[in-house]
């Protein structure tokens, strides 16, 4: 990656600072950017948590997080020892008014209030109220803090409006940095550039020449060490559906910002979620699916089904997949179905959108063409494909066509290390930029559209279906499409 400027200085408060997110994504993004000149050499990283640990000790858990989440190619000795440099640790409940708060006072009182300050919760949705409200108590607001939400933001519109206005008190609106990383995707962020950049797509991008659309991110893993808090509060369509995917959804249907301001851009994402065809209880079984997984094969292995997973004795009607059509009320997109999709324990590994045009009304060939599909990959191999139709060079005695790919691998095609979403976005906080970051009427919009969805679930309106591990989902998500008479992208290979 080519070195940038450094952004101001700072110091980044991690409430959550012996986690897994910390330590697998926030600290290995931060050491990225500190190796290529972004992170000032007297900016500190302040990590909170219960654990009684001294600077030291958590300098060598940070050390050893380094060592296995970033390839070793990657990690420059005296890089890392002065990355490592910048460490400090507090032993602190950030939701207790009684814990030791004096600590994490004198060390930020170290430099002026005029230094940036950035507040990331890397903990539980419940306390982001509880611990802004104390560090508003103790004084450690300034003008130049800023506080980062991780999602989940609540379980539903109602919790999501609470844990809104609980932080609302203390930070201004745009000192709330609500963090999706998958807006951070390069690739996402491409969407942008890839249709507003190049008319040739632009000028198709309407239902006069677009049949369908799907959005799809599967996974192969399971519930891993998530599924107390995955089968109490989340499932598959509060923990994808309403914020990555349908974020997703918004940049590929969002009409043409007037500007790249970051209003600009959240305001048309905010139209397409205000345009969605509501979806009500009564009707989940037409417009949506959904299923767990049973035991079954992954990469070759067997693996156990959720219930397995979750442990002995449990049953669980928690979805582990969702597959559903969205409609969006709008003169660009009248009559073209979204299908969003996602998964644990899939076939494999892939978050991708496709954009599947209109066949030729007629064709003057012995063999119809098939309609062209662009696919964009958010990840792996992030890049972009074209199918076209081209002749097949088989010799032949008549002129027959065959199917072939414009592809683009967008890490070969730049001969550059793909960052993690999370190394820009946790800069952009720094910085001020709340582009990639979601609104509050964005948050309210997409809940009041899953609420319903969700109210039909809680009364059996949709069945749970059972689906083998290792493959693509309940049988129910391949009938939602059929009904259109629609393929999901790997069925038409």
């Amino acid at each position: 990656m080519a070195h940038l400027p450094p952004v101001d200085t700072f110091d980044y408060i991690v409430f959550g600072g012996t986690g897994d997110l910390t330590m697998r994504k926030l600290l290995p993004a931060l050491y990225y950017r500190f190796r290529d000149g972004q992170v000032p050499t007297d900016a500190r990283i302040i990590a909170t948590a219960r654990s009684p640990l001294s600077r030291e000790e958590y300098q060598a858990r940070a050390q050893q997080a380094l060592h296995d989440h970033i390839p070793a190619s990657a990690l420059e000795a005296d890089t890392v020892s002065r990355f490592i440099n910048l460490l400090y640790y507090v032993s602190l409940n950030g939701a207790e008014a009684q814990s030791n708060w004096a600590d994490l006072r004198a060390l930020l009182d170290r430099e002026p209030a005029t230094r940036i300050r950035v507040y990331y919760l890397a903990t539980s949705p419940a306390l982001y109220g509880q611990i802004c409200e104390n560090l508003s108590k103790q004084g450690l607001v300034t003008e130049q803090s800023r506080v980062v939400l991780e999602k989940p933001i609540g379980t539903d519109l109602d919790s999501a409006n609470a844990i809104n206005d609980s932080v609302g008190r203390h930070f201004p609106e745009n000192h709330i940095f609500r963090i999706d990383h998958y807006l951070g995707k390069e690739t996402v962020q491409n969407l942008i550039a890839l249709r507003f950049a190049n008319p040739v797509f632009e000028r198709l991008w309407t239902s006069d020449a677009i049949d369908y659309v799907q959005i799809t991110a599967a996974e192969t893993v399971g519930v891993e060490g998530r599924g107390a808090y995955y089968d109490n509060k989340s499932g598959c369509l509060r923990d994808m559906i309403q914020n990555h995917l349908l974020q997703v959804l918004c940049l590929v249907a969002m009409d043409p910002p007037v500007s790249l301001d970051a209003d600009s851009v959240r305001n048309e994402k905010l139209k397409v979620l205000h345009a969605l065809k509501p979806i009500n209880p009564s009707e989940v079984a037409i417009y949506t699916s959904r299923g767990q997984y049973m035991r079954g094969h992954v990469n070759g292995q067997t693996v156990g089904s959720y219930l397995e997973d979750l442990g002995e004795g449990v049953t669980s009607e928690t979805e582990t997949f969702v597959a559903l059509k969205a409609e969006i009320l709008s003169w660009r997109w009248g009559n073209v179905p979204f299908y969003l999709r996602s998964g644990k324990r899939m076939a494999e590994k892939c978050s991708e959108v496709v954009i599947q045009f209109k066949s030729a009304p007629w064709t003057i060939f012995a063999n119809k063409p098939a309609a062209n599909r662009l696919i964009i990959r958010i990840q792996p191999d992030e890049g972009v494909m074209l199918s076209v139709s081209t002749k097949d060079p088989t010799p032949t005695d008549s002129l027959t066509l065959r199917e072939a790919d414009i592809n683009i691998e967008f890490e070969k095609a730049f001969n550059i290390r793909y960052p993690d979403s999370y190394e820009r976005l946790l800069l952009d906080v720094v910085r001020g930029d709340p582009i990639l970051f979601i609104r509050r009427d964005e948050v309210e919009a997409a809940w009041k559209w899953i609420d319903p969805i969700l109210q039909g679930w809680s009364k059996n309106e949709a069945p749970l279906e059972p689906y083998p591990a290792g493959t693509w989902g309940p049988e129910g998500a391949r009938n939602l499409l059929a009904q259109s008479g629609h393929l999901w992208h790997e069925d038409m290979k």
